[in-house]
């Protein structure tokens, strides 16, 4: 029996709730394959892969996303982190700045009490 694209979708987002992120993004990254204009798939891939620490290639699907659709706050707060992360600072500090003129959230606000990026 073949999943739907839902299905699939569901079935990535389970294993990314349960924090099995290098699973979620082998799943998600065969949805992208098979839908690449669903834009909720690929940002999730995205942070699939920022949180597995698979930062070149969140960096690549946030590219693409914000190719698409350049007013995406949050692709661009995370592509910020993504960058920081790989100490490109000065790179990341253009995302980061326009993450916070676009949602009025500053780019530190949106950290936990922990010092965790807030990623929901």
């Amino acid at each position: 029996m073949d999943e739907t694209l839902l299905e699939r979708y569901e079935r990535a987002r389970m294993f990314f709730e349960a924090k099995d992120f290098i699973m979620a993004s082998t799943l998600l990254a065969e949805l992208v394959e098979d839908a690449p204009d669903e834009a909720s798939v690929r940002l999730l891939l995205a942070r699939a892969y920022f949180h597995s620490a698979q930062l070149t290639r969140a960096e690549r699907e946030l590219r693409i996303t914000l190719r698409r659709d350049p007013v995406d706050d949050y692709a661009h707060l995370l592509l910020g982190r993504t960058l920081e992360r790989q100490s490109r600072h000065g790179d990341a500090a253009r995302h980061l700045r326009i993450a916070e003129a676009m949602s009025g959230v500053s780019s530190a606000g949106m950290l936990s009490a922990n010092g965790h990026l807030i990623l929901s």
